[in-house]
């Protein structure tokens, strides 16, 4: 067994930052592997759409008109998402890390970021609902 002097301190906090950074990891890469996947439905129905049956279909429904330019970037913006939540996952994860070991408590700021980035994702997935709704 090892002597108490050896342990790392404030162990269990860096342990639930570690698995909070993990899983803000899983969710980006979630978010960015459906944006991929969308991004390629899209080029699938593009390459439909040219036969001249699925011209027709596209252009008769109003969902199509109104959902086409938007659809064509809902991949693209979740990938960047994906990307930025990462990215921001990794920023807190070293911010964190640096208080645990600062014996004074400082209240979380800088809220504003991951309110924007969980907004926006449940814009692009209620749009995708809504599309696949009145399809």
């Amino acid at each position: 067994m090892f002597p108490l002097s050896r342990m790392i301190e404030h162990f269990s906090d860096h342990a639930a930052n570690e698995r909070t950074f993990l899983a803000w990891l899983r969710t980006g890469l979630a978010v960015a592997a459906f944006g991929f996947v969308i991004e390629k439905f899209d080029l699938f129905l593009t390459i439909m759409a040219q036969s001249a049956d699925g011209a027709r279909a596209l252009a008769q429904g109003w969902t199509g008109r109104l959902f086409a330019p938007i659809g064509r970037y809902e991949g693209v913006i979740l990938i960047a998402l994906g990307i930025g939540i990462m990215i921001l996952g990794t920023v807190r994860f070293a911010r964190t890390a640096r208080e645990i070991e600062r014996a004074e408590y400082r209240p979380a700021r800088h809220m504003r970021l991951e309110i924007l980035l969980s907004g926006l994702l449940a814009f692009l997935a209620s749009g995708l609902c809504l599309f696949l709704v009145l399809q």
